[in-house]
């Protein structure tokens, strides 16, 4: 059986993102549909799909459609018991809800003043204290995960989680800004980047060029920060 996904432009679409790696990292069978999130067909687009109003949206093999990347992560994991998108110690598992609903509700001034956008890495952006802030609990809530249950593997969780998922956009937005962050912040950032199905959609989103760039920033660049 195989899902439907209806994702948004991959350079910029961080909820894109999410729904993506939701069934490429846990070998879900899916087919992927674009939609012109910033071609200003995305109405057009999501109409057979209704209510939905926003990527990313995916259609279950029964013809459910389920919008809202948190709803989405709740009804894979139910129908696909198997794949492990939770971690299987009730322990972690709580935990990394509770990591994917925080970040799911909350760092808007993150969100707000930092856009994810994978074409490159801003020079001399200032961060506000707001996101400071973000910043600062994010990294709080990733130290918490690795110390209490990251001992199997590099990921938050040890092996790869729905929390991974979640935080991924978070990972590009630190580094499309270069915020400053710690070294254990920073390991993990570098992982996200340097994973190959992240480099994927990375690559993928690059074949297309925008004009006007959306989010751009007057502000210098340097290359993408990953090897």
């Amino acid at each position: 059986m195989t899902y439907d996904l209806f994702l948004g432009d991959r350079t910029f679409s961080s909820w894109s993102l999410r729904g993506w790696l939701m069934f490429r990292k846990f070998d879900i069978p899916v087919t992927v549909h674009m939609v012109g999130l910033y071609d200003g067909t995305m109405t057009e687009d999501l109409a057979e799909l209704a209510p939905a109003r926003f990527v990313p949206v995916m259609r279950t093999p029964e013809g459910h459609v389920v919008g809202d990347t948190q709803a989405m992560a709740e009804t894979l994991a139910e129908e696909n018991p198997d794949a492990g998108l939770w971690p299987a110690d009730p322990a972690a598992r709580a935990l990394a809800r509770w990591l994917v609903a925080e970040i799911h509700s909350s760092f808007g001034a993150l969100r707000g003043d930092c856009p994810m956008q994978l074409l490159h890495q801003y020079e001399g952006f200032t961060p506000s204290d707001a996101v400071k802030a973000d910043v600062a609990r994010i990294e709080e809530l990733w130290s918490l995960a690795r110390a209490r249950h990251g001992a199997t593997g590099p990921w938050l969780f040890g092996d790869y989680s729905l929390a991974d998922v979640f935080y991924a956009p978070i990972a590009a937005r630190i580094a499309g800004y270069d915020l400053p962050i710690g070294e254990g912040a920073q390991a993990y950032v570098d992982l996200t980047l340097n994973d190959a199905d992240f480099k994927e959609w990375r690559a993928e989103g690059l074949k297309k060029s925008y004009d006007p760039v959306p989010y751009a920033l007057d502000l210098p660049t340097r290359p993408w920060p990953a090897a």
